[in-house]
Parts: C-alpha cells; sequence; structure tokens
C-alpha cells in the first residue's frame, strides 16, 4: 500500500473541497477500498472520511413518496429496518445474502453501489485488465471465466459488479441522489452504472468529485 495523507471533513462542502484534485478519494466503511489498495489495484495519494457527516439515516420522503437511504447507513442497519424489512424486503434479503456480518456492519450503502468487481485478472496486478490499466487486454477473455458476464459484456472486459443491493435497488426504480461542485442531481439507478463498452475502467456515470449523498426508494404502494 502506498503512503497517503488522511484528512477526515466535518461537512459535505468540506468533503468536496478536500476531494479536489488529482488522486483523491472519498472513504467510508473502506471495506474494499482498503483492500484495493493493498493489493496495489488502487494508489490514491489522499483518502477523505466522510463517516462523520450527516448521511447515516433512513428518512421518510414527504407526502408517501418513499424512503430516503442516506449514503452512510450501514447494510446492516439497513437490512434490519422494520420499514425496509416490511416494504422494501426485496434490500433487506439481497444485503443478507452478500458478504458476512462483520462486513455488513462497516460497509455502507453508498459503498456497496461503488464497490469494484472481484474478478480475479482485476486483483492480479501481474495480470492484464482494462479496467485496472486501459489498453492493457483482458486477461479473462481467453482464461478462468466462470464468474464473469453472460450479457453486457463487450472485447475490452467481461467483468461483472458484485452488488446485489444495486439489483434490488434496480428493481425499486431507485434514485441515487449526489452532490458535486456543480450542485445536486439525482441519477436513476438504471442509469448510474455503465456497461464496460470500450471504457471499463470508467464504472459509473458519476462526475469528478460527485458525492452520493443517498439513495431514494419511491413507495411500494
Amino acid at each position: 500500500m502506498n503512503p497517503f495523507e488522511y484528512k477526515r471533513a466535518g461537512s459535505v462542502a468540506e468533503a468536496l473541497r478536500e476531494v479536489g484534485g488529482e488522486g483523491a478519494k472519498f472513504l467510508a466503511g473502506g471495506t474494499n477500498l482498503i483492500d484495493l489498495m493493498k493489493y496495489d489495484v488502487e494508489h490514491h495519494d489522499k483518502l477523505v472520511d466522510v463517516t462523520r457527516l450527516p448521511l447515516g439515516k433512513i428518512n421518510e420522503i414527504p407526502n408517501g413518496g418513499g424512503l430516503s437511504i442516506g449514503a452512510l447507513v450501514r447494510n446492516s442497519d439497513l437490512a434490519a429496518d422494520p420499514r425496509i424489512v416490511r416494504d422494501y424486503s426485496v434490500i433487506s434479503k439481497a444485503l443478507l445474502q452478500g458478504a458476512s456480518p462483520q462486513l455488513r456492519n462497516l460497509a455502507t450503502t453508498g459503498g456497496n453501489l461503488l464497490q469494484r468487481t472481484r474478478c480475479y485478472y482485476f486483483y492480479d496486478t501481474a495480470l492484464p485488465c482494462n479496467k485496472r490499466e486501459p489498453g492493457s487486454g483482458c486477461g479473462a477473455l481467453e482464461g478462468f471465466n466462470r464468474i464473469h458476464a453472460i450479457l453486457g459484456q463487450s472485447d475490452k472486459c467481461i467483468a461483472v459488479h458484485p452488488s446485489d443491493m444495486a439489483v434490488a435497488m434496480r428493481a425499486l426504480d431507485a434514485t441515487v441522489m449526489v452532490q458535486g461542485p456543480n450542485g445536486t442531481r439525482g441519477i436513476p439507478i438504471a442509469e448510474f452504472h455503465r456497461l464496460a463498452g470500450d471504457t471499463p475502467h470508467i464504472e459509473t456515470n458519476l462526475a469528478k468529485n460527485e458525492l452520493i449523498t443517498a439513495v431514494n426508494v419511491p413507495s411500494s404502494a
């Protein structure tokens, strides 16, 4: 793991300011990011800790509009929330099918959407991977690819996204709320993740330095 600067943000505005420039990244639960840095898959000069931001609650959207799930709500808390279990059980079931209780106690809603593929070739820096090093090739195409994509792949990448929760959110037509240097906006979950195409290293439609603040799920009524 390369040396890095650590900053703890006290507000969304401070987090956006600190993450500006090259080589910085937001840090929440860190259950995937820290592994990626340990394996030298990702290298960051600065990590901006956002865990103290007020994004850890599940709030009801006015006029029966559904629920707004804060980006820092832990996966374990989300899966156990009575409103989720009652009205959005697909989210609870998806979360409980993934990872271990220890990881769910750390992993966040926003981080779950941003976790990266578990492709063996992505993690092994001795092997080619267009997602890790654009233009180097895709070792999985002619290699061990039992866990890879059947649909939506390209000749540049056949890796799949590991989030079960994202699939549940797609079924519910959720909206990912983000805030960045140019203000706030909502991204329909169907448009949040990108297919590999010719640029598998670009995995979402987040703009530079945008921070996920919540995921809104519409009323199930």
